[in-house]
């Protein structure tokens, strides 16, 4: 079923406070998200039949909702417990969850208040979301025209589903390009992220990783940071401008769908799969799969 279109599957999805077939999740053409962008969504992952972080992208997406100024019509409980039901339903031991919420259909135009606050969640198998020989070997990354919006000009801080229309834009021309994704510079044109993960550069045994203030501070960003102080790798959050990419030694991206991916090209820019990369990549590969030992 990996390429069959998200619309024509067998399974379940939890829709409005219901596990409902497959094919009959829908909604009607002139739902107010469909034209304005009302959506927020999150991105988890199930490792032997459980969720990573549940409780933190659940939290993350109810705040989303409220940045966009809507409220969940259910709570952080019931949004945790509706995943863990459709997981199941689906018989999902290793996949990909995609919990959403949107403004429905009742009003059209720019003001929507009085429109119906819609969830529905949605899981399916996807084992990597960039090939193992591409991680294997690093990954090409083309530099974006788009940059990351100022935090005063967009809702940065919420996973909104509008903030991505940049990322699908960058992504799609570097792959025409014969890369594997763009990395992506800020209004200010820092170093900000890829299309859909964050990023971190290794230098002198250091991680520099730009700081999230225009762009999500991702779950998996978070826990990369706290292996490596694990591990006693010192980390810096701070601003990366462009040319010190010349000077790093290693550059790796982390999230959700990419866990942690090394990378062996940033446009002119190139990178060894070392050491440092190569055991965080173990690290949080055997804390997601309950490894872990203190």
């Amino acid at each position: 079923m990996a390429g069959a279109p998200f619309d024509d599957r067998d399974g379940f999805i939890w829709y409005d406070g219901a596990l409902v077939p497959w094919r009959d999740a829908k909604v009607h053409v002139l739902t107010h998200a469909l034209h304005y962008a009302s959506c927020v969504f999150e991105g988890e992952r199930v490792y032997g039949g459980l969720v990573f972080k549940l409780r933190e992208h659940s939290q993350r997406l109810a705040d989303s909702a409220n940045i966009l100024g809507f409220e969940l019509p259910v709570s952080v409980d019931e949004v945790e417990d509706a995943t863990r039901a459709v997981v199941e339903a689906n018989g999902i031991v290793d996949g990909y969850v995609r919990p959403l919420a949107w403004r429905g259909s009742e009003m059209m135009g720019v003001a929507a208040q009085g429109s119906k606050i819609h969830v529905a969640i949605a899981c399916w198998l996807w084992p990597s979301y960039f090939s193992p020989e591409a991680k294997l070997k690093g990954l090409r990354l083309a530099i974006s025209d788009w940059r990351r919006p100022a935090p005063d000009t967009a809702p940065t801080a919420s996973k909104a589903a509008g903030l991505y229309m940049i990322c699908t834009l960058s992504k799609h021309k570097a792959e025409a390009a014969g890369y594997d994704d763009a990395l992506m510079f800020d209004y200010r044109g820092q170093v900000a992220e890829a299309t859909g993960a964050n990023i971190f550069f290794v230098k002198d045994g250091k991680l520099h990783t730009p700081k999230p203030d225009c762009f999500l501070d991702g779950i998996t960003r978070r826990t990369v940071i706290d292996l490596a102080r694990m591990h006693g790798i010192e980390v810096v959050e701070r601003a990366i401008q462009p040319a010190e990419m010349e000077g790093f030694e290693q550059a790796f991206l982390t999230g959700t769908a990419a866990e942690v991916t090394p990378l062996r090209e940033i446009g002119p820019y190139n990178f060894e799969v070392g050491t440092v990369t190569k055991t965080l990549m173990e690290t949080y590969e055997n804390l997601v799969r309950g490894r872990l030992r203190d």
